[in-house]
């Protein structure tokens, strides 16, 4: 039986174009991001898939990522793998127009907490921030903007 929590996964469907600026940090000067993301239910409508393809400071790239919904832990999932060799596993909840993803990201032998934080303006835009942290308790932005929906 597929959860009545999925419904909310639906706004995501279609296609979203991103537009961002990454912060200067240690490891990256700073700069645009633009993304494209088409996203789209598998059969079974149980997980959306997410095709993007982005350009950044670091150069250009894609992604796959799935997002679905955990009955047993009561949470939203986010699993992405990118073509810079990145895996990103999240979990996430809703609040009214704000979503929140907590994960970890593993650089260099060194993890960080990461949250990304989307807050749905309208049917068709949101803004994002994502941010990381080494403690989890100080946090720094390291990309916000925008996305809208294109159809």
């Amino acid at each position: 039986m597929r959860p009545p929590e999925l419904s909310k996964v639906e706004y995501f469907a279609g296609t979203w174009t991103w537009e961002g600026d990454i912060k200067p940090s240690p490891t990256s000067s700073g700069g645009k991001l633009t993304m494209i993301e088409r996203n789209e239910w598998m059969d079974g409508r149980f997980f959306l898939t997410m095709h993007s393809e982005f350009k950044g400071p670091m150069g250009s790239g894609s992604g796959m990522a799935y997002m679905g919904y955990d009955t047993s832990r009561k949470v939203y999932t986010y699993d992405e793998f990118n073509s810079t060799g990145e895996a990103q596993h999240s979990t996430g909840t809703v609040d009214g127009d704000i979503w929140t993803w907590n994960g970890e990201q593993h650089i260099g032998g060194n993890t960080s907490k990461t949250r990304l934080t989307m807050k749905r303006l309208s049917p068709t835009t949101y803004t994002f921030k994502f941010e990381m942290s080494s403690d989890g308790n100080n946090w720094s932005t390291v990309m916000d903007g925008k996305a809208t929906k294109e159809r």
